[in-house]
């Protein structure tokens, strides 16, 4: 009986410790660090809006020259509890102004802040880990420009166990995955492939659709097989829509219809855009037309997920 207590003790024991090793945080190698380049700052402009940084960031209702003031404190309601938005402005002492490029990097890509913890992912670093280092490196160079905002923001209100943040290490083996989502475009007529890999890189990296219109699972992680499928809302009541060339729906939208929508905020049936996606089709508003063209051309050439699949 002691012997199998021992056994019992002796294995959980193993089983805590290869746990904890499984959860460390991650970063990049010190080969991928020393390639980094802090890159143009004009070009990280169109990074940031791509991205969405002020939606998150930005007061709520901040408009203009407000856009680029990021106090953060943003409170996102979710089902694991609320999380408040972080100062991500350029002030050394309650935002990211003392943050060196590797250590922007490595939060981008790894979730992993200076001080080695792990970020929920509430920051989408999970699409963030497919930008590129160029874009990575513009970005932080944009982001240098800002101005500093002083304050810190509130803490996240979260109960056991989402308030243990080495867990998290565990859940970003599961769910951090660098790779595209969607391999190579459907087969609907002719489609330009380069076009389509823009449109890819900016919908499943930066602009981080995902994030918000392809349901989840029950540990929050994207349920890659109804990618783009629509989902409850993450925050609040509602539910995102389906963006899949599903016939009847959002399908039914040509590409020109989608790049129109992305910069005027006007849809197909004469609507107009409305909710969260306000904000976000502002920032693609200020992007390049070829990108929005990119993003539809996407769109038109992924699977469909069909209406009972979620």
């Amino acid at each position: 009986m002691k012997k199998g207590i021992v056994v019992l003790f002796v294995l959980a024991v193993l089983a805590a410790g290869a746990a904890w090793v499984m959860s460390a945080p991650t970063r990049m190698s010190e080969q991928e660090t020393n390639a980094l380049k802090s890159g143009d700052p004009v070009s990280g402009e169109l990074v940031f809006w791509a991205g969405g940084c002020a939606s998150c960031h930005a007061a709520p209702d901040a408009k203009g020259d407000d856009l680029l003031k990021l106090g953060g404190g943003l409170r996102l309601e979710t089902p694991f509890g609320v999380f408040v938005s972080p100062n991500i402005s350029s002030s050394e002492a309650d935002g990211i102004g003392a943050w060196s490029l590797a250590d922007f990097a490595n939060a981008m890509t790894h979730g992993t802040s200076p001080d080695g913890r792990n970020y929920y992912p509430a920051f989408p670093y999970t699409s963030y880990a497919r930008m590129s280092d160029t874009d990575v490196g513009d970005l932080y160079a944009f982001m240098k420009t800002l101005p500093a905002v002083e304050g810190e923001a509130a803490s996240h209100e979260l109960g056991f166990p989402f308030n243990i943040r080495r867990g998290l290490g565990l859940w970003k083996r599961l769910f951090l995955d660098p790779s595209p989502v969607i391999a190579a475009p459907v087969s609907k007529g002719d489609v330009d492939q380069a076009l389509w890999e823009r449109g890819r890189y900016l919908v499943e990296g930066p602009g981080h659709c995902g994030e918000c219109h392809t349901p989840r699972d029950f540990a929050g992680g994207l349920v890659l097989s109804e990618w783009l499928g629509g989902a409850p809302a993450p925050t609040g009541d509602g539910r995102i829509p389906d963006i899949t060339p599903v016939d009847g729906k959002f399908g039914s939208w040509s590409a020109a219809d989608i790049a129109y929508y992305l910069e005027s905020g006007f849809t197909a049936e004469y609507d107009s855009v409305g909710g969260e996606m306000v904000k976000v089709q502002e920032n693609m508003a200020r992007l390049p037309s070829g990108d929005r063209d990119a993003i539809a051309a996407y769109l038109k050439a992924i699977p469909v997920v069909e209406p009972n699949a979620n």
